[in-house]
Protein backbone atom coordinates (compact mmCIF):
# COMPACT_ATOMS: atom_id res chain seq x y z
CA UNK A 1 0.00 0.00 0.00
CA UNK A 2 1.30 3.86 -1.01
CA UNK A 3 2.02 6.12 1.56
CA UNK A 4 -0.12 9.23 1.91
CA UNK A 5 0.46 12.36 3.06
CA UNK A 6 -1.89 15.83 3.50
CA UNK A 7 0.62 19.06 3.28
CA UNK A 8 -1.38 21.92 4.52
CA UNK A 9 0.18 25.55 3.74
CA UNK A 10 -1.43 27.68 6.91
CA UNK A 11 -1.16 31.10 7.58
CA UNK A 12 -3.44 32.70 10.75
CA UNK A 13 -6.37 30.04 10.32
CA UNK A 14 -7.61 29.10 13.65
CA UNK A 15 -11.10 29.29 12.66
CA UNK A 16 -10.82 26.58 10.09
CA UNK A 17 -8.09 24.51 10.51
CA UNK A 18 -9.25 21.90 12.85
CA UNK A 19 -12.48 20.93 10.55
CA UNK A 20 -10.03 21.23 7.69
CA UNK A 21 -7.81 18.08 9.86
CA UNK A 22 -10.47 16.12 10.50
CA UNK A 23 -12.08 16.44 7.29
CA UNK A 24 -9.16 15.11 5.66
CA UNK A 25 -8.50 12.28 8.48
CA UNK A 26 -11.66 10.69 7.79
CA UNK A 27 -11.45 10.61 4.11
CA UNK A 28 -8.05 9.37 4.42
CA UNK A 29 -7.50 7.61 7.43
CA UNK A 30 -4.06 6.03 6.72
CA UNK A 31 -2.98 8.85 5.62
CA UNK A 32 -0.57 11.74 7.69
CA UNK A 33 -2.22 15.03 7.96
CA UNK A 34 0.85 17.70 7.93
CA UNK A 35 0.13 21.46 8.97
CA UNK A 36 2.72 23.96 7.66
CA UNK A 37 2.65 27.08 9.52
CA UNK A 38 3.93 30.30 8.35
CA UNK A 39 4.60 32.42 11.06
CA UNK A 40 0.78 32.39 11.80
CA UNK A 41 -0.42 34.83 14.95
CA UNK A 42 -3.07 33.16 16.21
CA UNK A 43 -3.99 29.63 17.30
CA UNK A 44 -3.17 27.82 13.93
CA UNK A 45 -0.69 25.28 15.14
CA UNK A 46 -2.49 24.63 18.59
CA UNK A 47 -5.49 23.21 17.36
CA UNK A 48 -4.19 21.78 14.06
CA UNK A 49 -2.17 19.96 17.14
CA UNK A 50 -5.08 19.00 19.15
CA UNK A 51 -6.82 18.22 15.91
CA UNK A 52 -4.16 15.14 15.41
CA UNK A 53 -2.01 16.65 12.76
CA UNK A 54 1.59 16.95 12.89
CA UNK A 55 2.68 20.58 13.13
CA UNK A 56 6.01 21.81 11.51
CA UNK A 57 7.18 25.60 11.15
CA UNK A 58 8.12 27.96 8.16
CA UNK A 59 9.91 31.17 8.87
CA UNK A 60 10.35 32.61 5.67
CA UNK A 61 6.85 34.34 4.81
CA UNK A 62 5.38 33.18 1.41
CA UNK A 63 3.62 29.84 0.00
CA UNK A 64 6.14 29.53 -2.16
CA UNK A 65 8.04 28.93 0.67
CA UNK A 66 5.93 27.19 2.98
CA UNK A 67 5.71 24.81 -0.99
CA UNK A 68 9.50 24.62 -0.75
CA UNK A 69 9.40 23.28 2.46
CA UNK A 70 6.42 21.00 2.25
CA UNK A 71 8.25 19.00 -0.96
CA UNK A 72 11.79 18.77 1.01
CA UNK A 73 10.46 17.13 3.49
CA UNK A 74 7.83 14.74 1.91
CA UNK A 75 8.34 11.64 1.49
CA UNK A 76 5.11 9.75 1.31
CA UNK A 77 4.75 7.77 -2.04
CA UNK A 78 1.84 10.38 -2.95
CA UNK A 79 1.56 13.69 -1.76
CA UNK A 80 -1.67 15.81 -1.26
CA UNK A 81 -1.42 20.13 -0.87
CA UNK A 82 -4.63 21.62 -0.09
CA UNK A 83 -4.97 24.99 1.80
CA UNK A 84 -6.20 25.05 5.35
CA UNK A 85 -8.92 27.38 4.83
CA UNK A 86 -11.88 24.82 4.42
CA UNK A 87 -13.14 26.02 1.19
CA UNK A 88 -11.93 22.64 -0.79
CA UNK A 89 -13.79 18.83 -0.77
CA UNK A 90 -11.68 16.64 1.41
CA UNK A 91 -14.29 13.95 -0.11
CA UNK A 92 -12.20 14.27 -3.43
CA UNK A 93 -9.23 13.01 -1.65
CA UNK A 94 -9.40 9.49 -2.22
CA UNK A 95 -10.41 9.92 -6.04
CA UNK A 96 -7.34 11.69 -6.53
CA UNK A 97 -4.91 9.22 -4.96
CA UNK A 98 -6.96 6.62 -7.25
CA UNK A 99 -5.54 8.66 -10.18
CA UNK A 100 -2.20 8.99 -9.13
CA UNK A 101 -1.99 5.14 -8.37
CA UNK A 102 -3.52 3.90 -11.48
CA UNK A 103 -2.99 6.29 -14.30
CA UNK A 104 0.12 6.91 -13.81
CA UNK A 105 -0.43 10.89 -13.66
CA UNK A 106 1.97 12.84 -11.68
CA UNK A 107 -0.25 15.53 -10.95
CA UNK A 108 -3.78 15.97 -10.16
CA UNK A 109 -5.48 19.31 -10.20
CA UNK A 110 -9.14 19.82 -8.69
CA UNK A 111 -10.78 22.13 -10.69
CA UNK A 112 -13.01 24.65 -8.30
CA UNK A 113 -16.91 24.59 -9.10
CA UNK A 114 -18.21 27.45 -7.34
CA UNK A 115 -20.96 26.21 -4.54
CA UNK A 116 -21.87 29.68 -4.18
CA UNK A 117 -21.64 33.54 -5.80
CA UNK A 118 -19.38 34.51 -3.23
CA UNK A 119 -17.06 31.62 -3.32
CA UNK A 120 -14.63 33.41 -5.25
CA UNK A 121 -13.60 37.19 -5.02
CA UNK A 122 -14.80 39.11 -8.27
CA UNK A 123 -11.35 40.21 -9.09
CA UNK A 124 -10.05 36.80 -8.55
CA UNK A 125 -12.82 35.09 -10.37
CA UNK A 126 -11.64 37.60 -13.39
CA UNK A 127 -7.85 37.25 -12.79
CA UNK A 128 -7.89 33.40 -12.80
CA UNK A 129 -9.76 33.31 -16.59
CA UNK A 130 -7.10 36.02 -17.65
CA UNK A 131 -3.93 34.15 -16.57
CA UNK A 132 -5.38 30.74 -17.91
CA UNK A 133 -6.03 32.62 -21.14
CA UNK A 134 -2.56 34.19 -20.96
CA UNK A 135 -0.97 30.57 -20.08
CA UNK A 136 -2.78 28.66 -23.04
CA UNK A 137 -1.25 31.10 -25.34
CA UNK A 138 1.98 31.29 -23.86
CA UNK A 139 2.53 27.79 -22.91
CA UNK A 140 -0.27 25.92 -25.30
CA UNK A 141 -1.45 25.11 -21.30
CA UNK A 142 -4.55 22.52 -21.04
CA UNK A 143 -5.06 23.36 -17.22
CA UNK A 144 -8.43 24.68 -16.48
CA UNK A 145 -7.86 25.99 -13.38
CA UNK A 146 -3.72 26.92 -12.82
CA UNK A 147 -4.43 28.78 -9.49
CA UNK A 148 -6.33 25.60 -7.56
CA UNK A 149 -4.77 25.42 -4.73
CA UNK A 150 -5.57 21.50 -4.04
CA UNK A 151 -3.39 19.12 -6.06
CA UNK A 152 -2.24 15.63 -5.66
CA UNK A 153 1.12 14.71 -6.47
CA UNK A 154 3.59 11.73 -7.29
CA UNK A 155 6.55 11.60 -5.33
CA UNK A 156 8.53 11.85 -7.99
CA UNK A 157 6.46 15.15 -9.00
CA UNK A 158 7.61 16.42 -5.24
CA UNK A 159 11.04 15.41 -5.37
CA UNK A 160 12.06 16.93 -9.25
CA UNK A 161 10.03 20.09 -8.57
CA UNK A 162 12.64 23.34 -8.46
CA UNK A 163 10.37 25.51 -6.10
CA UNK A 164 11.80 29.04 -6.96
CA UNK A 165 8.85 31.38 -6.12
CA UNK A 166 8.29 32.61 -2.51
CA UNK A 167 4.27 33.83 -2.82
CA UNK A 168 1.53 33.02 -4.23
CA UNK A 169 2.52 32.61 -7.83
CA UNK A 170 3.73 29.08 -6.99
CA UNK A 171 0.80 27.14 -8.51
CA UNK A 172 1.65 29.09 -11.83
CA UNK A 173 5.05 27.36 -11.07
CA UNK A 174 3.66 24.26 -10.31
CA UNK A 175 1.36 24.19 -13.66
CA UNK A 176 4.48 25.78 -15.95
CA UNK A 177 7.04 22.90 -14.87
CA UNK A 178 4.31 20.44 -15.63
CA UNK A 179 3.71 21.93 -19.50
CA UNK A 180 7.20 22.50 -20.07
CA UNK A 181 8.36 18.67 -18.94
CA UNK A 182 5.31 17.24 -20.45
CA UNK A 183 4.44 15.92 -17.14
CA UNK A 184 1.11 13.71 -17.26
CA UNK A 185 -1.36 15.48 -15.13
CA UNK A 186 -4.75 15.07 -15.01
CA UNK A 187 -7.63 17.33 -13.47
CA UNK A 188 -10.93 16.64 -11.45
CA UNK A 189 -14.24 18.92 -10.60
CA UNK A 190 -14.56 19.62 -7.28
CA UNK A 191 -16.96 21.61 -5.21
CA UNK A 192 -15.56 25.15 -3.93
CA UNK A 193 -17.27 26.78 -1.39
CA UNK A 194 -16.78 30.19 0.59
CA UNK A 195 -14.43 30.84 3.43
CA UNK A 196 -16.07 30.47 6.19
CA UNK A 197 -17.30 34.34 7.53
CA UNK A 198 -14.52 34.65 10.22
CA UNK A 199 -11.71 33.44 7.72
CA UNK A 200 -10.15 35.95 5.54
CA UNK A 201 -8.28 35.64 2.20
CA UNK A 202 -4.52 36.50 2.38
CA UNK A 203 -4.75 37.04 -1.84
CA UNK A 204 -3.99 40.58 -3.12
CA UNK A 205 -5.71 41.18 -6.08
CA UNK A 206 -3.59 43.48 -7.62
CA UNK A 207 -0.17 43.59 -5.67
CA UNK A 208 -0.53 39.05 -5.78
CA UNK A 209 -1.66 39.45 -9.85
CA UNK A 210 1.14 41.78 -10.81
CA UNK A 211 3.48 38.95 -8.70
CA UNK A 212 1.73 36.27 -10.61
CA UNK A 213 2.51 38.07 -14.32
CA UNK A 214 6.08 38.52 -13.37
CA UNK A 215 6.47 35.04 -12.28
CA UNK A 216 4.96 34.02 -16.55
CA UNK A 217 7.22 36.73 -18.21
CA UNK A 218 10.04 34.90 -15.88
CA UNK A 219 9.44 31.51 -16.75
CA UNK A 220 8.72 32.44 -20.59
CA UNK A 221 12.18 34.07 -20.70
CA UNK A 222 13.68 30.93 -19.10
CA UNK A 223 11.75 28.12 -21.01
CA UNK A 224 10.94 29.53 -24.39
CA UNK A 225 13.87 32.23 -24.72
CA UNK A 226 13.67 32.20 -28.64
CA UNK A 227 10.02 33.10 -28.40
CA UNK A 228 10.67 35.72 -25.65
CA UNK A 229 13.69 37.70 -27.43
CA UNK A 230 11.93 36.81 -30.60
CA UNK A 231 9.20 39.36 -29.71
CA UNK A 232 11.63 41.83 -28.38
CA UNK A 233 13.25 41.76 -31.83
CA UNK A 234 10.39 41.84 -33.62
CA UNK A 235 9.71 45.22 -31.51
CA UNK A 236 12.69 47.35 -32.57
CA UNK A 237 12.90 45.41 -36.01
CA UNK A 238 9.05 47.00 -36.63
CA UNK A 239 9.99 50.57 -34.72
CA UNK A 240 12.81 50.64 -37.06
CA UNK A 241 11.21 50.07 -39.71
CA UNK A 242 8.46 52.74 -39.07
CA UNK A 243 10.54 55.39 -38.29
CA UNK A 244 12.84 54.91 -41.25
CA UNK A 245 10.48 54.76 -43.68
CA UNK A 246 9.98 58.61 -44.48
CA UNK A 247 13.76 58.33 -43.97
CA UNK A 248 13.86 55.46 -46.99
CA UNK A 249 11.22 58.01 -49.19
CA UNK A 250 13.37 60.97 -49.15
CA UNK A 251 16.68 59.25 -49.99
CA UNK A 252 15.21 57.76 -52.98
CA UNK A 253 13.93 61.10 -54.63
CA UNK A 254 16.52 63.21 -53.71
CA UNK A 255 19.94 61.28 -53.02
CA UNK A 256 20.10 63.29 -49.32
CA UNK A 257 19.35 61.60 -46.14
CA UNK A 258 17.71 64.13 -43.30
CA UNK A 259 17.23 63.97 -40.46
CA UNK A 260 20.36 62.48 -39.11
CA UNK A 261 19.61 61.50 -35.20
CA UNK A 262 16.68 59.41 -36.25
CA UNK A 263 19.14 57.64 -39.02
CA UNK A 264 21.21 57.29 -35.72
CA UNK A 265 18.43 56.03 -33.54
CA UNK A 266 16.86 53.87 -36.13
CA UNK A 267 20.06 51.94 -37.11
CA UNK A 268 21.00 51.64 -33.32
CA UNK A 269 17.41 50.11 -32.72
CA UNK A 270 17.86 47.74 -36.25
CA UNK A 271 21.50 46.36 -34.28
CA UNK A 272 19.59 45.62 -30.79
CA UNK A 273 16.82 44.15 -32.82
CA UNK A 274 19.81 41.95 -34.64
CA UNK A 275 21.53 41.29 -31.51
CA UNK A 276 18.03 40.34 -29.16
CA UNK A 277 17.61 37.39 -32.21
CA UNK A 278 21.29 36.01 -31.98
CA UNK A 279 20.81 36.16 -27.95
CA UNK A 280 17.51 33.93 -28.33
CA UNK A 281 19.17 31.32 -30.70
CA UNK A 282 21.54 31.13 -28.12
CA UNK A 283 19.87 31.17 -25.34
CA UNK A 284 17.45 28.70 -26.64
CA UNK A 285 20.43 26.13 -27.28
CA UNK A 286 21.33 26.56 -23.86
CA UNK A 287 17.15 26.10 -22.19
CA UNK A 288 17.04 22.72 -24.47
CA UNK A 289 19.88 21.34 -22.50
CA UNK A 290 18.50 22.41 -19.22
CA UNK A 291 15.13 21.17 -20.43
CA UNK A 292 17.15 17.76 -21.17
CA UNK A 293 18.80 17.33 -18.21
CA UNK A 294 15.36 17.85 -16.05
CA UNK A 295 13.88 15.59 -18.16
CA UNK A 296 16.78 13.05 -17.26
CA UNK A 297 16.37 13.70 -13.82
CA UNK A 298 12.58 13.40 -13.96
CA UNK A 299 12.54 9.63 -15.98
CA UNK A 300 15.29 8.42 -13.59
CA UNK A 301 14.07 9.27 -9.97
Amino acid sequence: MKSIAVLIPCYNEESTIAEVVHSFKKYLPDAAIYVYDNCSNDRTAKLAEAAGAIVRKVIDKGKGNVVRKMFSDANADISIMVDGDSTYDASDAPQMVSIIESSHADMVVAVRRELSDQAYRGGHKIGNKIFNFILKALFKSTFTDVFSGYRAFSKRFVKTFPATTNGFDVEIELSIHALTLSIPFAEIESKYQERPANSHSKLSTFKDGFQILSRIILLLKETRPLFFLGIISLIFFLLSIIMSYPIILTFLDTGLVPRIPTTVLCTGLIIISFFSMICGVILDSISQARMEAKKMHYLLF
